[in-house]
């Protein structure tokens, strides 16, 4: 089975806010490619490779694809300089890479950024992912369901306030100190969850090398790219789960401060590197034993009783949220798919680990050799990533499927049947 992972990062405007936008964009896109590719060439060193290459724009009110070259089977237009077309239903559109029309593009969804560094910052961080092969790194879909647990998300939150402490020291032995800390705090985590060193680093070297090469190819200021990771880490806070999300954050803080004393060690990285001990390495660091005594005596320095209290709360509502949709998705009768050729995009930021049954998305576009599934109320996605469980069926009228909160344009030579439990599940049909 051969599955292609994308991340969606969802963007809600109103149909007048996309008109508004779609006007903008058809005079500035030459400009915005621009910039990056200005940018690129000053920074062909980072990688020794001009990442700038094809980039798909995509309206995702029309679908319309604004491209800075012609695809392989020469579907897309000219004009203005540009090319254009309409992206086909069958392909998810989301901030990502993909193969399409015998060509690897970087994809992003429009709008842009208004501020210049953080649209360069955001189509060199898709532009990396479309080279990243070439780079020897491979793209990958890690698990990290221990960030969703109580001690995996305050360890990580007190990793996240130890960074921010470092951006903001003034002076290199405070900046050290706090890393240290930092590292800590990570290499606690590690001791009470199985695997994660291994997951977090996956995530990290996919993820976080590419936001890493978004912020140095952006080229801001100093003191404006602190601010910028600073700003991030605050904004994860309000995030449902840090499981897909954490490595935008954490990589790139580390790195940045790495880059500013070696501006070549992601040159010394494969797919292979473990990032933890390179950044230790690298910054000369000294941990304590990851003990729970060191964990709880560093963690005063850091916000500790309000990050427990949030947690505590949180773990909670979540344990009630897991048993509800593991009801609604396992334990009740269901609608179970199995995947063949799946192709899906989502929000990274609001999925929810339910115990060893798989991944609660509450959102989700899935497109396979059965038909398109339009997810907008919540559909389990199994742990193997073989299938996905939504609710019953509500209606079934020829070729579109309807259930609460989800469509399925199901292709003719499927169709529906149920099992003795009463759950439903997909056919395929011989066609004569």
């Amino acid at each position: 089975m051969k599955k292609i992972f994308t991340l969606l990062f969802v963007i809600h405007l109103t149909a007048q806010g996309y008109a508004q936008h779609k006007q903008y964009e058809t005079a500035h896109i030459n400009v915005w490619f621009e910039e990056l590719k200005t940018a690129s060439d000053k920074s062909f060193k980072l990688w020794n490779k001009n990442i700038y290459g094809p980039i798909l724009l995509i309206d995702p009110a029309t679908r319309t694809i604004y491209a800075n070259e012609l695809d392989g089977k020469k579907t897309l237009k000219p004009s203005a300089n540009l090319y254009t077309g309409i992206l086909p239903q069958e392909v998810n559109f989301s901030n990502t890479a993909l193969d399409w029309n015998d060509k690897r593009w970087a994809m992003v969804m429009l709008p842009l950024p208004e501020n210049r560094d953080d649209r360069v910052n955001l189509l060199a961080h898709e532009s990396f992912h479309r080279i990243q092969p070439d780079l020897n790194f491979s793209l990958n879909n890690a698990n990290n369901n221990h960030l969703d647990e109580k001690y995996g998300r305050i360890s990580l939150r007190l990793e996240f306030e130890a960074l921010k402490q470092a951006l903001m020291s003034t002076h290199k032995n405070d900046m050290k100190r706090h890393l240290n800390n930092a590292l800590f705090f990570r290499k606690y985590r590690y001791v009470l969850f199985d695997e994660a060193a291994k997951n977090e680093n996956l995530l990290e070297i996919n993820e976080g090398i590419a936001e890493f090469t978004g912020i140095i190819v952006s080229a801001r200021s100093d003191e404006s790219t602190k601010q910028y990771l600073i700003n991030g880490i605050n904004r994860s806070q309000n995030n449902r789960t840090f499981v897909r999300s954490f490595a935008y954050q954490t990589t790139p803080t580390y790195g940045y401060l790495l880059y500013k004393k070696d501006k070549n060690w992601n040159k010394k990285i494969d797919k292979e590197t473990d990032l933890t001990a390179l950044f230790i390495r690298e910054f000369a660091i000294s941990l304590l034993p990851p003990t729970e005594q060191n964990f709880k005596n560093l963690s005063k320095t850091y916000n500790a009783a309000a990050i427990f209290e949030e947690e505590n709360k949180r773990d909670t509502e979540n344990k009630r949220l897991v048993k509800t949709y593991k009801n609604k998705f396992v334990e009740s009768a269901h609608f179970e798919i199995q995947f063949e050729k799946m192709n899906y995009s989502f929000d990274p930021r609001t999925i929810i680990p339910i115990e060893n049954l798989g991944t609660y998305y509450p959102t989700t576009r899935i497109t396979d050799v059965w038909g398109i599934l339009d997810v907008k109320n919540g559909a389990l996605i199994s742990p193997d990533w073989k299938k996905v469980s939504i609710t019953k069926p509500t209606s079934i009228e020829k070729n579109l499927i309807k259930g609460d909160g989800w469509t399925l344009e199901l292709n003719s030579n499927y169709t529906i049947e149920i099992d003795q439990q009463n759950n439903f599940h997909l056919k395929h049909v011989e066609t004569k």
